[in-house]
């Protein structure tokens, strides 16, 4: 077992490596949009998932995808080349869904804040439905002992 430290440092060298790969190494333009986020390596170093993201739309994605899995032994290659470590780890490519996540949650904060700035306007004008106090009465405290 590797150290997890090791692991992690291994991790952002391959990310700097596929993504310098993905640049210069692959002759293929469906690629091009393609941005490395993140990797992550297995402790024992065997394996690295490759989490990526496209820009453009879903045929772009697609495209790049397509793209990607089929130069995978041409990654592994540049990253086998630049790495000292007896074996290179397998590579794993994960589209990247969190920048659609985050997207989707700032919609859905920014529908709630509109929201909230319409229930605050129609608060402003509001009255009490009846008495201020519907608990008291006309009597004060002594006339009622």
């Amino acid at each position: 077992m590797a150290d997890p430290a090791r692991a992690a440092r291994l991790a952002q060298r391959i990310k700097v490596l596929v993504a310098e790969a993905l640049r210069r190494s692959v002759k293929d333009d469906r690629v091009e949009p393609v941005t490395v986020t993140e990797v992550r390596v297995t402790n024992d170093l065997q394996h690295a998932t490759v989490y990526y993201t496209v820009l453009g739309d879903d045929e772009t994605v697609a495209a790049a995808h397509e793209g990607i899995q089929e130069n995978r032994g041409v990654l592994r290659r540049e990253v086998g080349r630049n790495l000292t470590i007896r074996l290179v780890p397998t590579l794993e490519f994960v589209a990247d869904t969190v920048p659609e996540a985050a997207a989707h949650l700032e919609d859905v904060l920014r529908a709630a804040k509109e929201r909230d700035a319409q229930i605050a306007a129609a608060r402003q004008g509001a009255t009490f439905a009846g008495d201020a106090d519907p608990y008291r009465t006309g009597e004060s405290d002594d006339e009622r002992a």
